[in-house]
């Protein structure tokens, strides 16, 4: 401490406290070695260390609600009235099973690292709990759920006829990818994951593949566009037959959206589905680049309340309606929620970027633990909002089993 000396005697005295203070270094942050060659990147290196270590599990359940201060943001605005969520607040007076033992679901908060947590029945609130310094007010990452709210925007423009067919090739809307991957896959295809085009979907960044490097270029770098991969990505397998989960997938449908509304992806969310849906906060894109470069991560950076994703899930519930509106049509919500491969035998299934969970239950599932869950037999939604640990499979299944019990829990 230098207290007591004028402003330019500690100037100058300060290299020399550098010097007495152990280990001290006047070194700047180096970028780890998957950052460091590559794509050149005007993003600040401290802002890119804290994009790289964003998913970490000793981090991620302050990142994962923080991502306007890591990103570049595109608004996706509310407007006119709120949807009110009536409420019949109740304890969670319940159990569920898991590899043999039986927890409450007040221990199911903890052990499945959740930021919050919303249980509706019928259309009304019993139970709502933020945890970790979060509120009503903070807006969570949705990673992945974002590829359901796309699948209702598609929904929506099919209705207004800007796309005619979903057999339609998507070379017809956007002939920018003739002679990739995606020729000869149609719009159905994508929805189902079945693009056929070769894009595993692995982040081992110390072996990156084309999923791990589009990632550090588009998202850490913001040196590309995350669609662009498009562009140049192979073929496969055959579209159709094989389903293969892919982001880069639902990325093109993303802009497909911008081609055929001449919209940006936050004003046709904006318009299409969050004004009327009564939505009670501003959501907004993460983007993979500066304004007038940079795209909407559709394919997992929307961010929203935990109130504003149950309403999402309540409009499915409804059927497409939300607020006193049709939003989507009845046919839409039930053709998105129905599994592809109709003689699937495992757990899950995919609709049109949904997961069926079988029973008729479905989910918009995102990376490490966000949920919104619905049971149309129970008429129940959970939305859950979590930090998993990176490759953390135990809670996932345990959320799987509260989410049945939940559906199952009758409040009294």
């Amino acid at each position: 401490m230098m207290f007591g000396f004028s402003r330019a005697a500690r100037v100058a005295l300060a290299p020399l406290a550098l010097l007495m203070i152990p280990g001290a270094s006047t070194a700047q942050q180096a970028l780890p070695p998957p950052l460091a060659g590559g794509l050149a990147s005007d993003v600040p290196v401290a802002v890119q260390i804290l994009r790289w270590h964003m998913l970490d599990g000793d981090v991620n359940a302050l990142t994962f609600r923080s991502m306007d201060t890591l990103f570049t943001t595109r608004t996706v605005a509310r407007a006119g009235q709120t949807w009110a969520l009536p409420r019949a607040d109740h304890a969670l007076d319940f159990s569920y099973s898991f590899q043999g033992k039986t927890y409450s679901a007040e221990q199911f908060l903890e052990r499945t690292y959740t930021n919050a947590l919303l249980v509706m029945k019928d259309g009304k609130i019993v139970s709502e709990r933020y945890r970790n310094n979060s509120n009503e007010r903070t807006r969570f990452m949705g990673w992945s759920m974002t590829k359901s709210i796309t699948s209702i925007l598609i929904g929506s423009a099919l209705a207004e006829k800007r796309i005619q067919s979903l057999d339609d090739p998507i070379v017809r809307y956007l002939p920018e990818l003739k002679g990739s991957g995606y020729d000869g896959a149609t719009i159905r295809h994508i929805l189902q994951m079945r693009s056929g085009v070769d894009y595993e979907e692995r982040y081992d960044f110390d072996n990156p593949g084309a999923a791990a490097t589009n990632h550090i270029n588009a998202l850490v770098k913001n040196a590309t566009r995350f669609a662009d991969a498009a562009r140049s990505v192979k073929r496969l397998h055959t579209p159709g037959e094989v389903f293969q989960y892919k982001t880069l997938d639902t990325a093109v449908l993303g802009w497909l959206l911008e081609r055929v509304s001449g919209m940006s992806i936050a004003a046709y969310t904006a318009s299409r589905l969050w004004e009327p849906l009564g939505a009670e906060a501003d959501g907004f894109y993460i983007m993979d680049g500066l304004p007038g470069v940079g795209r909407e991560f559709n394919g997992a950076g929307f961010n929203a309340t935990l109130r504003d994703f149950a309403r999402v899930g309540l409009l499915m519930l409804n059927r497409g309606k939300a607020n006193g509106r049709q939003i989507v049509s009845p046919e839409w919500v039930a053709e998105s929620t129905r599994p592809t491969d109709a003689t699937a035998t495992g757990p899950m299934g995919y609709g049109y970027q949904w997961w069926t969970l079988g029973g008729a239950s479905y989910s918009a599932i995102g990376l490490q633990g966000q949920y919104i869950f619905v049971d149309p037999a129970s008429r129940t939604v959970v939305v859950k909002l979590s930090y998993f640990p990176p490759d953390e499979q135990a809670a996932s299944e345990e959320t799987t089993a509260f989410l049945k019990a939940a559906a199952a829990w009758t409040p009294r």
